[in-house]
């Protein structure tokens, strides 16, 4: 009788599921359309006194991003008040969209992987997952892995594509 073998172990591959550098924070928007009078004008005095009465303790280790959404001018101290309002207590907060903060995320995660442990290792980039900004992930995290990798793949162990093999020096 023979022993089933299991090739994909045997291989010394290193499967790296994506969702592993996917953002794990409660992502929160802050629209400034709300604070401005007939979504055109930002009145000084009451928007001063919506920052000193908003409860800022709720974006406590959020990720938030700033923004307005209506065609107002917004004058850049306005956005400078938020953020010394609310940098005591959010994770991450920027000014800009939801996809730029998600990729903030995704980068500041990548940016902690020890590479280390990917040193000269064939690794494979795990390619079923329905997470949001998934291209941006798979690309950023192939930028740092194709220096200290012996070769990196794309898909599953029984059906990849390869994308990167170090080439041997002789």
């Amino acid at each position: 009788m023979h022993e089933m073998k299991n090739r994909v172990k045997e291989s010394g591959l290193i499967s790296l599921d994506i969702s592993s550098i996917m953002p794990d924070q409660q992502v929160i928007e802050i629209d400034l359309k709300e604070q401005l009078w007939k979504e055109l004008v930002l009145k000084e005095r009451e928007y001063r006194s919506w920052i000193k009465t908003h409860c800022w303790e709720k974006y406590q280790n959020k990720a938030v991003f700033i923004h307005c959404s209506s065609n107002a001018i917004i004058p850049s101290w306005a956005y400078l008040l938020i953020l010394s309002s609310i940098s005591n207590y959010s994770s991450t907060c920027i000014l800009g969209s939801k996809q730029q903060l998600i990729r903030k995320l995704i980068r500041k995660k990548i940016d902690n992987i020890d590479l280390i442990q990917f040193e000269n290792k064939r690794i494979i980039l795990k390619g079923c997952s329905n997470a949001v900004e998934k291209d941006f992930a798979f690309f950023e995290i192939s930028k740092v892995l194709i220096p200290v990798v012996k070769s990196l793949m794309y898909g599953e162990a029984c059906s990849n594509v390869p994308i990167y093999k170090k080439r041997s020096i002789n």
